[in-house]
């Protein structure tokens, strides 16, 4: 039923100045310590935030990269990935992704995604291994942990949406901090957790331009580095990772809550559940999307659309040969999902303001 009792409200999708707010006195003396030390790049910050970062993964080793998309490229080039490999992947996620396989010169293989949670299908994603495949990049799609296949060759999870929630069963893990993230930086910065020794020596080789020493190049790397003032704010807010999730998944239960007590039709579908999920957004699929976007919207409540388009039918893609209807369980999850506002600086009773605008939109 529409509850009328709650008055209405401004709901941003997310406030960025709300959380810096909660923790400014530690992020500002983050930043202080940095300008005082005059260390811009790398340095004490950065190896501090990397032993944190393994501490709080449980992952043996954590490399601090310029961001989430460069821990990829990294990643799969420290992996060997090339011209004539293939790299098999989801078609939904952002764009990083698969586009990190195609800039290290590999052919992106798309596999379909599992209608209940959205990750990519590991059947489908085993089905599709062909004599040039190198690598599988399976995606913890919207915090939702995915399911790891069991391949014989290198599987690489992109965490970006999940960050040190899910244990790794890949044989690495490539972060992303960008700011809106569950733990967000004040720039762009990411990071690659695994367990291999030779593989994080690699990637710490690669992010350098290749150097060891210092211009003496062993290979042809990158400029992946993470900046000290990301490294120093990151570590302010790592200590408070933990609790913010708590809050994400707490705000999930009330959505729940108030959609189970609402009038919804059957046709609108909640996110699967996990224990793991931390819920970097709370997604729901509504085949009137773009309608309820607009009514949500005229309502003073922010949404998005993660992702309007499947990669497989982006124009830069057009030469792999994929076609409207190639991978149907993405390309209709690209017309139907919206993520709600589900930050943890969320005003009270907003969860059950925004079901009751989404109960009003489909009692019109």
């Amino acid at each position: 039923m529409v509850v009328h009792d709650i008055p209405p409200m401004r709901v941003p999708f997310f406030d960025m100045r709300a959380e810096v707010a909660e923790i400014r006195g530690e992020i500002d003396a983050a930043i202080a310590r940095v300008l005082d030390a005059g260390t811009f790049i790398g340095g004490v910050e950065v190896e501090a935030f990397e032993r944190e970062l393994v501490k709080a993964s449980g992952c043996a080793f954590a490399i601090g990269t310029s961001s989430g998309t460069d821990a990829l490229v990294a990643l799969l080039m420290a992996l060997g990935v090339g011209f004539g490999d293939e790299v098999i992947t989801t078609p939904l996620t952002f764009f990083a992704t698969a586009g990190a396989a195609a800039r290290v010169g590999a052919r992106v293989v798309f596999a379909d995604v599992d209608d209940a949670t959205l990750t990519l299908d590991p059947n489908l994603a085993l089905g599709a291994i062909s004599s040039r495949t190198k690598a599988i990049v399976t995606v913890h799609l919207y915090g939702q942990p995915a399911v790891v296949p069991d391949a014989p060759f290198p599987v690489v999870e992109d965490a970006a949406h999940s960050v040190v929630s899910v244990p790794l069963r890949g044989c690495a893990a490539a972060l992303s901090f960008f700011p809106t993230k569950n733990l967000g930086a004040m720039g762009d910065a990411g990071a690659v957790l695994t367990h291999d020794p030779s593989l994080a020596d690699r990637i710490a080789l690669l992010r350098g331009q290749g150097a060891r020493p210092k211009y003496h190049h062993l290979a042809v790397g990158g400029n992946f580095r993470l900046d000290a003032l990301q490294a120093a704010v990151l570590r302010a807010k790592l200590s408070h990772l933990s609790e913010w999730n708590e809050r994400r998944r707490a705000r999930a239960v009330r959505y729940r809550a108030a959609f189970a007590a609402a009038k919804m039709p059957a046709e609108l579908r909640l996110p699967a559940q996990h224990p793991q999920h931390v819920y970097h957004q709370f997604v729901i699929r509504a085949p009137r999307r773009d309608e309820l976007r607009r009514f949500l919207s005229d309502a003073n409540i922010g949404t998005e659309v993660y992702y309007p388009e499947p990669l497989h039918l982006q124009p830069c893609f057009a030469n792999l040969g994929y076609r409207a209807g190639s991978l149907p369980m993405a390309e209709r999850a690209c017309r139907e999902v919206l993520a709600l506002p589900i930050h943890p600086a969320m005003a009270p009773e907003a969860e059950r303001y925004i079901v009751d605008r989404i109960a009003a939109f489909y009692q019109q």
